[in-house]
């Protein structure tokens, strides 16, 4: 009976060490905007397989001039789909890797309560000092708010009220600490599960910008990474999905 006992410990504790053995690690540069999800994928990830996910947020234009520069990164969830199409037509990502994760949505969002009308008719009214949006050129929600205007008449009247953020995650810092009354930011940033966590917003139409397709790549330093495979196909998958659902983006 001891033998037995012996035996299985041992058992049980070289599979424990095999498990660990090979348990990976990636490094995940994540656009801003996808804050929030990312963290409960990773986290469920992490759980599932055993390997460790260390995520970084920031802009996509920011992570694209990194990765130029040899930032170690395996995994790129950009804001766009250009910035992944561009690394990819510079041979650097694993082939075949790229794929859309997420549509996001656009919100004309502020801190308080009945500020923002559920048709954005404030904008027209021009009645506040500060306008926020993340910086175009670096941001795609940024740039998509850059379309919304241009396509509302109103980006020459309003250009001169602009907070510009390096992220949309400095953009959403702006307007809850009341630096601008209100901005432009991801949905996701403000609702969850389907309601708008506080505030008040306008959501968007489509028709007023370009579809703001995130997509994801593995990069060449994590080719051969076999937690990076792993990732990428865990955030296709069903639970994936619908957990990125509840942050108002479309799969």
């Amino acid at each position: 009976m001891k033998t037995f006992s012996k035996s299985l410990l041992v058992g049980l504790l070289a599979i424990g060490f095999s498990s660990a053995a090979s348990a990976e690690e990636i490094q995940v540069a994540v656009a801003a905007n996808f804050t929030a999800p990312m963290k409960a994928i990773a986290a469920n990830f992490e759980k599932e397989t055993g390997h460790k996910v260390t995520p970084s947020f920031g802009s996509t234009g920011k992570f694209y001039a990194q990765i130029q520069n040899g930032a170690p990164f395996d995994v790129f969830l950009a804001a766009d789909d250009e910035t992944p199409a561009k690394l990819e037509k510079e041979n650097g990502i694993k082939a075949g890797s790229r794929f859309t994760y997420a549509t996001g949505k656009l919100v004309l969002w502020s801190a308080q309560e009945g500020y923002v009308d559920d048709k954005g008719e404030i904008l027209k009214k021009n009645t506040f000092s500060k306008l926020a949006l993340a910086q175009p050129k670096l941001a795609p929600y940024g740039l998509a708010a850059e379309e919304t205007m241009k396509k509302l008449g109103l980006y020459d009247t309003l250009s001169p009220k602009f907070v510009l953020g390096e992220s949309i995650g400095q953009t959403f810092t702006f307007i809850s600490t009341g630096n601008a009354q209100l901005g432009f930011v991801a949905l996701s940033q403000v609702y969850e599960d389907g309601k708008l966590k506080s505030g008040s917003a306008w959501i968007v139409p489509g028709n007023l910008h370009n579809p703001i397709r995130q997509d994801a790549v593995i990069l060449t330093k994590g080719k051969d990474n076999k937690a990076a495979a792993e990732f990428t196909k865990y955030l296709q998958s069903e639970p994936a999905k619908a957990l990125i659902r509840t942050f108002g983006y479309d799969v």
